[in-house]
This record gives structure tokens, C-alpha cells and sequence, in this order.
């Protein structure tokens, strides 16, 4: 064997020994951020989702029913690689629960970067919330973050874990995202956050 042929069989084991190292650490970023409570909170999504539309369906105002169907309206597009920085409208909605389901008016949203990426933070409002992403597929990122009231200092998420949120953040649109997060640690079943880009 030649060289360069033995330089690129070599290139080449290299490249395949790197290839799951590369996935597992891919895979294992959620993992190593989320807490024991929302790794569970993440498996039981799509429960909870199904859940609490049931239960807002069943008891629901036929108003808020027709603003659900809006915010539930656009299948998840890819997601990966689009600048979502900008500010944003948002609201909302509290499916399940104490309550079938209860719509909130518009406040201001805003997602910028820091020294963990892409940062979502609603900036108006008695009950406000700061948090991040990371990259779970081609259609949805997860998000991690916590809640505090207008009056206090953001928290960091796993400061308190009664304030810990977690979630999906799709694309519904050329303007529209949804924060999609599963069993809240207040009131609802599940929660969605509208957000329609200025």
C-alpha cells in the first residue's frame, strides 16, 4: 500500500471512529442539561399534548376553542438552521387541568443570543419566563428554561425546580412558532406560548 492510500484508509477509520462519537454527543446534550423530573416531563409529551386537547375540547367556550384551533393551526416545518432572533407577540394558552382551557392576552417576547445561544425571554407581563434551546430535530428544539413574576430577577433554570420549565419549539409558519411544553408544574396539563414574529 502506497502512501496516500494508506494516508486516506487511514483518514477514513478516523472519520467512521469520530461518526458515533460525534451522535452520542449530540444525543447526550438533553441529557446532561435537563433534570431527572423534566427528562420525564419530555418522555410523556406527547401524552400530556394529546391529553389536554382532549380536555380543553370537552370544556372549552366555543370563542376559545376557535383561537385554539388558530394557535394549533400549521404543521411543524424545519426549524434547524433559521434565525429565529427578533422580537415577537406572544400569548398563552392552558389546556387541562383546573381549568379546560384558558387563553391569555398578547405580551412581548424576544429571542436574542448569550454565551448558551439562542435565548428566549418574555419581557412583559406578571408571569414572565427566560430560557434556551438545544437542537433535538430537523423540526423542533428542545427548550429549557424557568418562570419568574414581573418583579424579580430571572432565574436560571435548575435554581428552583417548582419554577423549571421544559418543552418543543416548532415553526408553524413563515411568522409563527409554538412553545409547546408538557405538564407544567402549575394549574394546566400542558401549555402552549404562541409567538408571531413583528
Amino acid at each position: 500500500m502506497n502512501r496516500p492510500t494508506r494516508r486516506f484508509a487511514a483518514f477514513a477509520l478516523l472519520a467512521m471512529a469520530l461518526a458515533p462519537a460525534a451522535a452520542h454527543a449530540d444525543g447526550t446534550m438533553a441529557a446532561r442539561t435537563l433534570t431527572a423530573s423534566d427528562k420525564a416531563r419530555i418522555a410523556g409529551f406527547d401524552a400530556s399534548r394529546s391529553k389536554a386537547i382532549a380536555e380543553a375540547k370537552a370544556g372549552g367556550s366555543a370563542a376559545d376553542l376557535e383561537i385554539l384551533e388558530t394557535v394549533l393551526a400549521g404543521a411543524p416545518q424545519p426549524i434547524l438552521g433559521t434565525d429565529i432572533r427578533g422580537d415577537y407577540r406572544c400569548r398563552t394558552v392552558k389546556l387541562g387541568g383546573s381549568l379546560p382551557l384558558t387563553i391569555y392576552g398578547w405580551f412581548k417576547c424576544r429571542i436574542d443570543e448569550d454565551d448558551l445561544g439562542y435565548r428566549l425571554v418574555k419581557t412583559t407581563g406578571s408571569q414572565r419566563f427566560t430560557g434556551h434551546f438545544i437542537d433535538d430535530s430537523e423540526k423542533r428544539l428542545l427548550f429549557y428554561g424557568a418562570g419568574h413574576y414581573g418583579d424579580e430577577q430571572p432565574r436560571r433554570y435548575k435554581a428552583d425546580a417548582s419554577r423549571d420549565m421544559v418543552g418543543y419549539l416548532v415553526k408553524a409558519g413563515p411568522k409563527r412558532y409554538r412553545l409547546e411544553l408538557p405538564a407544567p408544574k402549575f394549574e394546566s396539563t400542558f401549555d402552549i406560548i404562541e409567538l408571531e414574529r413583528k
